[in-house]
């Protein structure tokens, strides 16, 4: 087999994840494969950046992963870093409704209702509101197979009160979006299976989820999610020395790729010039079309929105907080008015990411209808995120220090029809740019696991085609 080249473009969870898993099957076959990743900022991980400050952890990206989901967890233990994680703490969290905090409801998986008795108890919805709720043990399942929106399929099932004031929250905020708007399809079709399978969503969730033991409070032993003692930048330092086989080529980006006859060409920001046999490009979607200008087609990732939105991190000392509320944090629902789409007590859910004795609280902008707040200055959104605290928590000064993260353009959107335009995208790659894949968070999944298996399949898709003469 002669020597051949792949180059990984972009550096985040999913070019990482493609280099080591490339790697590591190189040197198992003992192939002839040289790999290259490209990032152009000065640093790899993506959004992914743990600082240390005055004694503070503080994530200015993602603060933890999904435990359930086996792919980050696998390769956690694969890297030998599984005594370094912790699990969140599981203290009560709270939904916001109307300028009233109302506990979390027991009962329900991702803010959808599980059990009837929690629904019936909580005080969060009206008579009505539950009885409409329950309607979804009784409302027969939709024939047909084609996608709509997550917020209709739920309001269809549920009604809008259970929407709105449980589910919306929840599941706009994990992905910065309108509910009413995603893919039902592209992002949990696990739902709609539950509907056609049982005819109930409800049903389905008692017959596939854990239950919780009889006439107790279901109180999950650990936290669903997990971190790293010295923060989530742990799994990316770790990443980062195993890739020892790899050349890494960061403050450099790739300006633009051309199909050559027997490989590719990539023109780099420094004028160089690389070639390659495999290309796998894990940048966001908007950076492919330029990247790729005589593919006109490649112009219809520009279809696939993208959302912008900043986190705002606050340290105080905790004799500041004249409220305090004993909880992790607390989601807030559209009908509210506030900027803020949720606040996580961070020192409360994550232990030892505070000193003894200091507050340390993490909000969220950038709802799908307030984009512009991203693009205020730091002064204004510290101002904007206090005058909204202070009305559940009543913080007395102004904070310790505060961190502001801003990701513009950083969350790609499943609207209704993204597989349908991924598949045309993806149709239109295999059939015209050979050796050359698309992957990660704007196509197939946009959670950190969902990264990491990401950046395994492509690594398998470039070995295959790197071997298939062999």
């Amino acid at each position: 087999m002669d020597k051949k080249s792949v180059i990984i473009v972009g550096g985040g969870m999913t070019g990482l994840s493609a280099a080591y898993h490339l790697q590591k099957k190189v040197e198992s076959a003992k192939l002839p494969i040289e790999i290259t990743l490209v990032e152009g900022s000065s640093r790899l991980g993506g959004r992914i950046h743990t600082i240390k400050r005055d004694g503070f952890t503080i994530e200015k990206g993602p603060d933890s992963l999904l435990a359930r989901k086996p792919a980050a967890m696998d390769l956690v233990k694969e890297l030998g870093i599984l005594d370094q994680t912790r699990r969140n703490s599981t203290g009560q969290s709270f939904m916001l409704i109307k300028n009233r905090l109302h506990k979390m409801p027991q009962g329900a998986y991702m803010g959808v209702p599980k059990e009837i008795g929690p629904l019936l108890r909580s005080k969060s919805f009206t008579l009505s509101g539950k009885i409409r709720g329950l309607m979804d043990l009784l409302i027969p399942k939709q024939k047909g197979k084609e996608d709509e929106s997550l917020g209709h399929f739920m309001r269809r099932r549920f009604g809008d009160q259970i929407v709105d004031n449980q589910i919306d929250p929840l599941l706009s905020g994990i992905h910065s979006g309108d509910i009413d708007r995603m893919s039902l399809q592209a992002i949990y079709p696990i739902f709609r299976e539950m509907e056609q399978g049982y005819g109930s969503v409800m049903k389905g969730l008692r017959k596939t989820m854990p239950k919780g033991s009889k006439g107790k409070k279901a109180k999950p032993s650990q936290g669903q999610f997990f971190s790293f003692t010295n923060g989530l930048q742990t799994l990316i330092d770790t990443l980062e020395a195993k890739l020892h086989s790899v050349e890494i080529i960061r403050k450099n980006k790739v300006n633009h790729i051309e199909q050559k006859e027997e490989n590719y060409h990539l023109l780099l920001d420094s004028g160089e010039v690389l070639a390659a046999d495999f290309v796998l490009v894990a940048v966001p979607h908007t950076q492919v079309p330029g990247m790729l200008s005589k593919h006109q087609p490649l112009q219809k990732l520009f279809d696939i929105p993208a959302t912008s939105t900043a986190n705002v991190v606050l340290a105080f000392d905790e004799k500041q907080i004249k409220r305090d509320l004993d909880g992790t944090g607390f989601l807030v629902t559209r009908n509210s008015n506030y900027r803020i789409t949720a606040c996580t007590w961070t020192h409360r859910k994550w232990e030892g990411t505070a000193p003894e004795g200091k507050a340390l609280l993490r909000c969220y902008v950038g709802k799908p209808d307030d984009q512009e707040i991203v693009g205020e200055s730091d002064e204004t959104l510290v101002d904007i995120v206090l005058k909204d605290l202070n009305k559940v928590m009543k913080i007395k000064g102004k904070p310790i220090f505060s961190e502001i993260t801003r990701f513009i353009d950083a969350r790609p959107q499943y609207h209704v029809g993204h597989l349908e335009l991924v598949e045309h995208v993806r149709d239109y790659v295999n059939k015209h740019l050979p050796n050359l894949e698309l992957i990660g968070s704007s196509y197939d999944g946009t959670g950190l696991p969902d990264c990491i298996e990401h950046g395994q399949k492509g690594a398998d898709l470039a070995l295959k085609a790197m071997t298939k003469d062999k």
